[in-house]
């Protein structure tokens, strides 16, 4: 059964930021904590957001790491706390929004983070978390308008926490703060998008407007060029407005769920000693298991090639290579240092990923050995 549920505001155009003060003031937030990462504050944008607060009392956690951890989770929460705050803004990408949804946990709820995630049975035990503001960065997780938020344990494992009142209260899409994102990070947050946006419409589940985005997403950021134009010029505008609001739709769209794409991303960005991005994880991975489902979802396959402008014949996983390729993306696993050491850890923990149970084709440990295999070739 299809569900759909919009508990959420998004202002979305070029110079929205300007409208953070009153907006935190009119859903009642007095003292927000700033969740942020460190190359945002070296390169200004935290400082630009603060102008915006126009001198509302705040509080500042600037150390986000690339993939969010249980302990930069646990430190931002304990300022929440002692600051006395009341909300949370996140300016960032996906590591800074995962954060702060994780906080807005761990600063209004008792127990360990652990005991929060969805695979730990954590998702009716979020109830009234804090209130999230999201300020996107990037285009392309689509985390200020989801309700997941994924989290690098003490374990080691990353895991996702997963709840509807963990979308953010307001998303402030404000193209202006991605102009001249350099192309690299450009290419991997824009397959990020793209990832979404297919992956969710392969679910077998039945929602046919969770689709409608995904097929948008996909037109804006494939059909009409927006990714390519955005990697290639940096201060294409129209370009990275276009991302922004497909960013958005992709994650929309994975309201129905994600597969074995992400699960394996997942596996692979939890080993430490190589901090892989998730976007350029998703982009590698994505044409391996666009084989792998072949033949599990062919309608779909055609109408997502429509929906990216190619003949509905064309080889999807031939043309998501090409196009990596053309943006500068790495060709597999392989090339991003991945080796076969590696593997046992990455298919234990695929096989335990949520995403796993909503591909469109049954996989087990086996068919991920496989799979990791041929990006290792």
């Amino acid at each position: 059964m299809g569900l759909m549920n919009f508990r959420f505001s998004i202002l979305l155009d070029f110079g929205a930021l300007s409208q953070l003060n009153g907006q935190l003031r009119r859903i009642g937030i007095t003292r927000p904590l700033v969740c942020t990462d460190p190359g945002l504050a070296r390169i200004g944008l935290l400082a630009r957001l603060v102008d915006s607060l126009d001198g509302l009392p705040h509080a500042v956690f600037d150390r986000t790491p690339e993939n969010p951890t249980e302990a930069a989770v646990l430190e931002a929460a304990a300022i929440y706390r002692s600051e006395g705050c009341d909300g949370i803004v996140a300016l960032g990408g996906g590591s800074s929004m995962d954060l702060a949804k994780a906080v807005a946990v761990m600063a209004t709820h008792d127990g360990e983070l652990m005991s929060f995630t969805a695979a730990r049975g954590g998702t009716k035990k979020i109830r009234n978390p804090a209130t999230v503001v999201a300020v996107p960065t990037t285009a392309g997780t689509g985390s200020e308008v989801s309700s997941g938020s994924v989290i690098v344990m003490e374990s080691g494992e990353k895991l996702i926490l997963a709840a509807g009142s963990l979308v953010p209260r307001l998303a402030i899409c404000d193209p202006e703060l991605t102009i001249g994102l350099p192309p690299l990070l450009t290419a991997a947050t824009g397959m990020d998008c793209v990832t979404h946006c297919i992956e969710a419409i392969l679910v077998p589940t039945d929602n046919p407007m969770a689709d409608a985005f995904g097929y948008d997403g996909l037109s804006r950021a494939i059909r009409d060029g927006a990714l390519e134009r955005a990697v290639a010029d940096g201060q294409d505008r129209e370009a990275r407005k276009q991302m922004m609001i497909a960013a958005s739709q992709g994650a929309l769209a994975f309201n129905k769920g994600l597969g074995a794409v992400h699960s394996m991303s997942h596996a692979a960005g939890r080993i430490k000693a190589l901090n892989l991005h998730h976007g350029t994880l998703n982009a590698v991975l994505l044409p391996t298991v666009l084989r792998f489902n072949a033949g599990h979802a062919e309608d779909k396959y055609g109408r997502i090639a429509h929906a990216m402008g190619l003949a509905p014949d064309t080889d999807l996983a031939a043309a998501i290579e090409a196009l990596n390729a053309r943006i500068g993306l790495p060709p597999n696993l392989k090339a991003m240092g991945v080796g076969a050491d590696m593997v046992p850890g990455m298919v234990e923990h695929a096989l335990a990923d949520i995403c796993t149970h909503t591909n469109p084709r049954k996989i087990g440990a086996e068919e991920y050995q496989a799979l990791y295999a041929e990006q290792l070739a």
